[in-house]
């Protein structure tokens, strides 16, 4: 990607609509529409729409390209079948997340869906282990992408497509007609809601949205920035790249044991297996504040007046109508009921480890 600002193929119905824009990630992308605890609670209760095709999309094929996508992330991909998907990540030799990514297995080859602000340093990191026999190519500059997020995206999305919704799981993806033109669209998300994701070829970008956004009308759907997918995915303690994961962090001090499957080899294998064993020194949990002061990353959290973590990311939650955030502390201190407390603003506030999720109603299958 080059330094220029891109706008997304959907950027001037955004600016029509009154979508405040920002540049993340070296895109121009709608922060919030109406404001963040609308839209928020519009995903919550019924359904809103998200432009994310400032995601990555690569393409990964040829004879080795299963044994090359083994060796660079951490979960089992031989495990998925052709229409399955998994949530993945790439680890360093130090155990370090490189990104957190979803992995879709196509008919004859794999596509991953990577962070936005990773593109470039993702398929660096790629080009730089890959096998003989397994060819990369990035999809990213020709594929836009929608969501359809809430307990009644199946509603809209049937409006769209004449496929049988009924019968798809979660983390699924599925080809057909969609808004009249053939495309992939998948059941997954990072709401918690129920909802669907569609990869839409350059030529029917607008066909799409006004077929996404027609059927909407029928269901009040909302249009949704990027400030409410931030507290969405916090209620549900999905991680933040940048925040709350990244190379000086472990999936195993993040909470991700269930993607690391020791019993494949991978780059970081050693390193993670020694602390699964020994177990981290340090775990990210869920922290519900009282009052109202909302914590931010970087925040001291404390035992007494000892630091024993930090802050990753934080917010008021809209769902529960109190400040949440997701924060590392000491091990001894992960478990969940444990009383601490965090500095906002000089002053301290009473926290408490919790089970994640925050959010414990959501809609998805």
């Amino acid at each position: 990607m080059t330094d220029e600002i891109v706008k997304t193929a959907f950027y001037d119905y955004h600016f029509a609509a009154g979508g405040k824009m920002v540049e993340f990630a070296g895109f121009k992308m709608p922060i919030q529409y109406q404001g963040i605890t609308a839209e928020h609670l519009a995903v919550r209760n019924n359904v809103g729409l998200f432009d994310l095709s400032h995601m990555g999309e690569f393409e990964v094929s040829g004879p080795r390209a299963l044994d090359f996508l083994q060796k660079v992330t951490t979960n089992n991909i031989a495990e998925l079948e052709v229409g399955q998907i998994q949530y993945n990540c790439m680890t360093l030799p130090s155990g370090g997340i490189v990104d957190d990514l979803l992995i879709y297995r196509l008919p004859t080859d794999y596509m991953l869906v990577v962070n936005a602000a990773n593109i470039d340093k993702d398929f660096d990191w790629l080009r730089s282990n890959l096998s003989a026999d397994a060819e990369l190519v990035d999809r990213s500059p020709l594929t836009s992408l929608l969501a359809i997020q809430g307990p009644n995206a199946e509603q809209v999305m049937s409006q769209i497509t004449d496929y049988d919704l009924g019968g798809m799981s979660y983390y699924t993806w599925a080809e057909a007609s969609v808004a009249g033109a053939k495309m992939m669209f998948s059941r997954t998300g990072y709401t918690g809601e129920d909802g669907f994701e569609i990869y839409i070829p350059p030529e029917h970008t607008d066909a799409v949205w006004r077929a996404v956004t027609e059927a909407g009308k029928k269901h009040n759907m909302e249009l949704i920035g990027l400030a409410a997918r931030d507290t969405l995915r916090l209620e549900m303690k999905m991680a933040l790249y940048g925040n709350d994961i990244d190379e000086t962090t472990t999936p195993i001090e993040a909470g991700l044991s269930w993607i690391v499957k020791l019993d494949k080899d991978f780059i970081g294998h050693d390193v993670l297996a020694r602390q699964k064993e020994e177990k981290p020194k340090r775990r990210l949990v869920c922290l519900e504040l009282e009052g109202k002061a909302i914590p931010r990353q970087g925040y001291d959290i404390l035992d007494g007046d000892d630091v024993i973590g930090s802050v990753t990311s934080g917010t008021f939650s809209p769902s529960l109508q109190k400040p949440i955030a997701l924060g590392y502390v000491v091990r001894r201190k992960a478990k969940s009921g444990t009383r601490v407390s965090i500095v906002i603003r000089n002053k301290t506030i009473p926290a408490t480890v919790v089970k994640p999720p925050f959010y414990k109603n959501a809609s998805h299958k």
